[in-house]
């Protein structure tokens, strides 16, 4: 699906060099409404995830019954924030995208809209019980999860088998979620090195993700944090960087490759 490199020119930071983010969970508060952003890489992305959605929607789309009103409700918070976005032009039945493209607008599918519309993956968490379940997703660019496994699952489940999401992890996290307010939207980012520029990695549970020896693209995801205020769910963002290892320092990759390992 994806046959040439769509990279950054950059990366905004260099997480794992600032003492805010190197460690987990590194959480921060999202300054103004900066949840959602575009890059240089925008046209590229936005075209390969509408591939995506057109070919391969099963593996990039899901959205549980219960989540359709955090949907809905998302899909309008998105849509006005975007008629206030130089570059888009939204009409009642289109959206216009700055990088020429023009994506109808279907309220019925809300997140393979929006999926089509901004660069950043979407998931829908909202609290059963003692845990947050993801019952909506639109993600193109997952690295090394399925969102056809995942769907459904409460967070412990979900991060199954992160060695480090012991329960411990899942109840600080509960309590993150728990905590969240509409008005203070929150962020972090993680940080991997690959041999590969492939934006699309899906894999299933058991499925090792191959080790880098080159550590040719630095990889690297900053998720946001918000809580939708009329239904109260929680969304988790998804901004996908990759970039030449060759944009950061010979020092900078050294760090990288220590704290990756």
């Amino acid at each position: 699906m994806q046959d040439h490199a769509i990279l950054q020119d950059r990366l905004p930071l260099l997480p794992w060099m600032d003492p805010r983010t190197r460690r987990l969970p590194g959480i921060l508060p999202v300054e103004g409404q900066g949840w959602l952003t575009q890059d240089e890489a925008y046209g590229p992305q936005m075209a390969l995830r509408d591939r995506l959605i057109a070919a391969q929607a099963p593996a990039v789309h899901a959205l549980l019954p219960e989540a359709e009103p955090a949907a809905a409700e998302l899909y309008g918070i998105i849509l006005d924030r975007l008629a206030n976005t130089p570059g888009f032009k939204i009409t009642a039945t289109s959206a216009h995208r700055p990088d020429g493209g023009e994506v109808p607008l279907d309220p019925a599918q809300p997140l393979r809209t929006l999926g089509r519309l901004v660069q950043e993956d979407l998931c829908l968490l909202q609290a059963r019980g003692e845990e947050y379940r993801l019952t909506g997703a639109i993600l193109c660019f997952p690295a090394s999860w399925s969102l056809d496994q995942k769907i459904g699952r409460q967070m412990t489940d979900i991060h199954t088998p992160v060695a480090v999401y012991d329960d411990g992890m899942a109840r600080r996290v509960n309590r993150l979620f728990d905590a969240i307010r509409p008005e203070q939207p929150l962020w972090r980012m993680n940080y991997l090195t690959y041999d590969d520029h492939v934006l699309f990695q899906p894999r299933r549970e058991g499925e090792k993700r191959p080790q880098p020896t080159d550590h040719t693209y630095i990889r690297c995801e900053r998720q946001c944090l918000l809580r939708l205020p009329v239904t109260r769910a929680v969304v988790f963002t998804i901004h996908t960087y990759v970039v030449d290892a060759d944009t950061v320092t010979q020092d900078e990759l050294a760090a990288l490759r220590a704290a990756v390992h």
